[in-house]
């Protein structure tokens, strides 16, 4: 099973648990990933969503995958609570992330990418974006 069927049957479960309505972009010609790289976009969009049911009382949320000057492109969104200026000040003082934040980080990192958290100042949503650096093992057929 590739990864926008894997995904696409994940969502559907979440949603039905979750009751957040989930929308799912990623082009149809999306093509495969080596297995590290498909497992880690799969792990960090679970993590992503956990999150916004646990923490923004969102009701929608939205996962775009895409790839583009040699880079995949994770992009999860919600329209929840955010994150607080002061818990943002919090975790850049301490240097803590939560667990799942911290997993998130570490697996892009060890494929070679980053992980970026935005959320404006008004509290308006959370967007979290992975970026994976596309190689020529990180694009064989996974096996």
């Amino acid at each position: 099973m590739g990864l926008s069927s894997a995904l696409r049957l994940y969502l559907e479960g979440f949603a039905e648990r979750s009751k957040i309505q989930v929308d799912l972009e990623i082009p149809s010609d999306f093509g495969r990933l080596s297995r590290e790289v498909e497992t880690a976009i799969f792990r960090v969009v679970q993590e992503c969503l956990t999150n916004i049911h646990r923490h923004s009382g969102s009701a929608v949320a939205k996962i775009s995958i895409s790839r583009a000057d040699g880079e995949v492109r994770v992009k999860a969104e919600d329209k929840g609570h955010g994150i607080s200026h002061a818990r943002k000040s919090n975790t850049e003082l301490s240097g803590r992330e939560g667990v799942g934040i911290r997993g998130m980080r570490e697996r892009v990192r060890q494929l070679g990418g980053t992980l970026e958290i935005t959320s404006p100042e008004d509290g308006k949503g959370t967007t979290v974006i992975a970026r994976f650096p596309i190689t020529q093992s990180s694009t064989s057929a996974a096996s």
